[in-house]
């Protein structure tokens, strides 16, 4: 009999441009020292999750983030590590690299709301972002929303059915903040956007016969734990 299939998935650590307030997307920066401490407590907090397999997208961010979580775990060394380009933040095209006060300056504008916070009380769609940011772009290199719809949702689906299909059990997947919060929705539509996801942030999934269930998402016990043990040694 199967064990269930759950994924742990995971927000990068926090990163240089994070920090200094930078639309990451394709983009990258690395960890900062404080983003790889926090990590490494995140690792010390799940160091006894008996994962079956790991990933991240391949974003250097994520596969930092990935090999500090697996450096701290007791089996770390054991357990199969790979990328999936699916499972990447979105593309923010020419916004990329700018601070993160372009993209949310402008993008309210396109869609005829005065600021953010206006924006986000009348809780837009995935899609109306999506189309908001290919308008915003002057280079032509944002993804229209059904390409991003479709690579998320096969990337993370993959994963996940791979797993079932091979006994269930614990996945560890390393990906980025909108990503993740537009992975829920396809999910569960009633949801809000989930801007918010701390750094190192643990949302889990459950998933069996084809379907995802949320179990918890931006959950930072772990995080709370490792540091918890940490103070110990």
């Amino acid at each position: 009999m199967n064990e269930p299939t759950t994924l742990y998935i995971i927000r990068h650590g926090k990163t240089m441009f994070n920090t200094i307030g930078r639309t990451q997307g394709w983009s990258d920066t690395p960890l900062t020292k404080e983003g790889e401490q926090v990590i490494q407590y995140l690792g010390l907090g799940l160091r006894d999750t008996d994962f079956k397999e790991a990933y991240s997208s391949d974003s250097g961010r994520a596969m930092q983030t990935a090999r500090i979580i697996l450096q701290e775990h007791h089996n770390g060394t054991a357990i199969p590590y790979a990328t999936d380009s699916r499972i990447r933040e979105w593309c923010f095209g020419s916004l990329d690299g700018g601070y993160d006060g372009e993209l949310w300056g402008v993008v309210p504008r396109i869609l005829a709301f005065k600021n953010y916070d206006d924006m986000m009380t009348n809780r837009i769609s995935y899609k109306d972002l999506a189309d908001a940011i290919i308008a915003a772009d002057t280079a032509n290199w944002a993804e229209p929303y059904e390409k991003i719809r479709e690579r998320v949702w096969s990337g993370f689906e993959d994963i996940a059915h791979y797993r079932e299909k091979n006994g269930g059990g614990n996945v560890m997947v390393v990906s980025h903040g909108l990503t993740i919060s537009f992975l829920l929705s396809l999910i569960d539509t009633s949801l809000p956007m989930q801007i918010g996801l701390e750094n190192g942030s643990v949302t889990k999934l459950t998933y069996e016969n084809g379907k995802f269930t949320i179990d918890s998402v931006n959950d930072t016990l772990y995080i709370e734990d490792g540091r918890a043990l940490a103070t110990k040694k």
